[in-house]
């Protein structure tokens, strides 16, 4: 007897996983639309993610989205979406279609970005500085690049997971002026136009800010991807040096709302789903 619920399921899968929005945004959705489906977490620890993601097709779950550390680890068990040209190159899912026992991955993360940094700032012609190297680093490098930014520079503890990164967009776009350093120092903020987080530092109150107040300038402008908390130490600290600032709800509203369009056919209702998101911004707040 198959005792699986009724409703179709989606989540998202991560580890550690804190609160996220993404819940509230595709429940959200999904009642705005009358689709019987659920939007929840699964937190799945590094040893069990092969085990995890070959159950899928026998699970009951039917799309996911991925966030860290698995943006590139689920390279290993999904087939790409063919009608994604970068999606080789970029070598980051942060969506998986579950169907007819087939995986399929997806990147939303990029035209989420891309759609979201372009109400706020036009990159071309911009030097850009990136904090981590990462799968969501992958997607904003990508962007960056392609929309014509002028020179490009990452830092990562890990700096091999850097260079891979430099690797990719100088293989996808020869005439990008990119480079990673060793030093946070090197990145010579005080002389970029852009500086984007793309790691998860600044998610926990305990957290340290990466760069120090000496390098943020007035006409920098500062992209936090972290969405909770809304303010980030590092947002704090580049508005009070007067500093154009924006945190990554925007992002996670416009990849949602493709992850969305992915798994259900259906045109995603983007004035539900940013007010679920304004309310749990607001619920947050209310909770600190």
């Amino acid at each position: 007897m198959d005792t699986r619920p009724a409703g179709r399921i989606y989540g998202l899968l991560g580890y550690p996983l804190k609160h996220s929005f993404s819940p509230a945004m595709h429940n959200a959705a999904f009642k705005a639309l009358g689709i019987d489906a659920t939007y929840k977490l699964f937190e799945v620890s590094p040893q069990d993610l092969k085990g995890f993601i070959e159950s899928l097709p026998q699970s009951g779950i039917n799309g996911l989205n991925v966030t860290v550390p698995y943006k590139e680890k689920v390279l290993d068990f999904v087939q790409l979406d063919s009608e994604s040209f970068y999606l080789k190159q970029l070598r980051a899912v942060n969506t998986i279609v579950i169907k007819e026992g087939s995986l399929t991955g997806f990147n939303t993360d990029v035209p989420g970005f891309q759609k979201h940094l372009k109400e706020n700032i036009n990159p071309a012609d911009k030097k850009v500085a990136i904090l981590g190297a990462g799968g969501a680093s992958r997607a904003v490098a990508y962007v960056l690049a392609n929309n014509g930014a002028k020179d490009i520079v990452l830092y990562d503890i890990e700096l091999d997971k850097a260079q891979r990164v430099v690797e990719m967009i100088k293989g996808i776009f020869p005439g990008v002026q990119v480079r990673c350093i060793k030093e946070i120092d090197e990145l010579d903020i005080i002389h970029k136009d852009i500086l984007i987080n793309a790691t998860p530092i600044g998610m926990k109150e305990a957290d340290p800010c990466l760069v120090s107040k000496e390098m943020i300038h007035y006409k920098l402008f500062v992209y936090d991807l972290i969405y909770n908390p809304p303010q980030t130490t590092l947002l704090k600290l580049a508005k009070s040096k007067g500093a154009k600032t924006s945190n990554g709800l925007g992002m996670l509203l416009y990849q949602g709302m493709l992850s969305f369009e992915h798994w259900t056919g259906k045109k995603a209702p983007m004035d539900a789903m940013r007010r679920a998101l304004e309310e749990e911004i607001e619920r947050v707040g209310h909770s600190d």
